[in-house]
């Protein structure tokens, strides 16, 4: 009989351990993004559009900082479970909410 690759036992380390990784590098992505924005604002005319852009983006930075953090202290369990929904969708959100503001403050 043969094994599919779908059945072989999974590394219980290595694959929670990578997907932590990941999330820590979409984190500092994500505030290197939210740090260039607030200093396109400080840099160029303040305008109201620009710093309330700007006020939000750290508002969701921070939003996104904490599911990223709930994540990752989930991946810590012997057997972590898959994502919730709620959580993939604040991040979807997150991100998207803060190109729209990287759009105005541009």
């Amino acid at each position: 009989m043969t094994q599919l690759p779908g059945d072989a036992a999974r590394d219980p380390g290595l694959q929670p351990e990578r997907t932590r990784l990941a999330w820590r590098r979409t984190t500092l992505t994500y505030t290197v993004v939210a740090v260039l924005a607030g200093r396109q604002v400080l840099r160029d005319d303040v305008t109201v559009a620009g710093v309330v852009a700007a006020a939000l983006s750290a508002l969701v930075w921070v939003a996104f900082l904490w599911v990223a953090h709930r994540r990752m202290v989930a991946l810590d369990t012997a057997e972590p479970r898959a994502l919730p929904v709620r959580a993939g969708v604040a991040a979807v959100v997150c991100v998207v909410c803060l190109a729209a503001f990287g759009v105005t403050v541009v």
